[in-house]
């Protein structure tokens, strides 16, 4: 009895306690520039994730840094000229086309080429492969038979 009392004195005064989520940063338009930004930036360890999207704790890093950035009232191309310089064309989520870049942009189109074209070849070698072979009577005649059995094997 003395265990149930206990438990409800402490879990009673739990919701009095409630309050609103405060904002991440006092200013909601530093705020809206960090999403905006998050959006175009790549998370560095997650693989195909914006740094809005992931929760890796390096992605935790990288925005409170965009953050404090944003308080030092920096550019949008400042951070991002920032970010490139120190982590390379990767950080963006969509990389400008460049020397170094140019396997990443083309390189779908190199393999959805390559796939069209051993798709033609091996449908061409598979056609010169297949003949049409001429049934005997005796095969017509055996083909006949099975199906008049209803395909029962004697």
């Amino acid at each position: 009895m003395r265990w149930l009392a206990l438990t409800m004195m402490l879990l009673i005064p739990g919701p009095a306690w409630a309050q609103e989520a405060k904002p991440l940063a006092e200013d909601p338009v530093a705020e809206e520039r960090l999403k905006r930004l998050a959006v175009e930036l790549r998370c560095l360890v997650c693989q195909n994730q914006t740094l809005a999207d992931s929760n890796a704790p390096l992605a935790e890093d990288l925005r409170r840094e965009v953050r404090e950035m944003i308080a030092k009232d920096m550019s949008d191309e400042d951070i991002i000229d920032f970010l490139v310089a120190r982590y390379g064309d990767f950080v963006l989520y969509r990389p400008p086309l460049k020397a170094t870049t140019t396997l990443l942009w083309l390189g779908p189109f190199i393999f959805l080429v390559g796939g069209g074209i051993a798709l033609v070849m091996v449908l061409r070698r598979r056609g010169r492969t297949l003949t049409d072979s001429a049934v005997t009577d005796e095969e017509h005649r055996r083909v006949e038979e099975l199906l008049s059995q209803g395909g029962k094997r004697p």
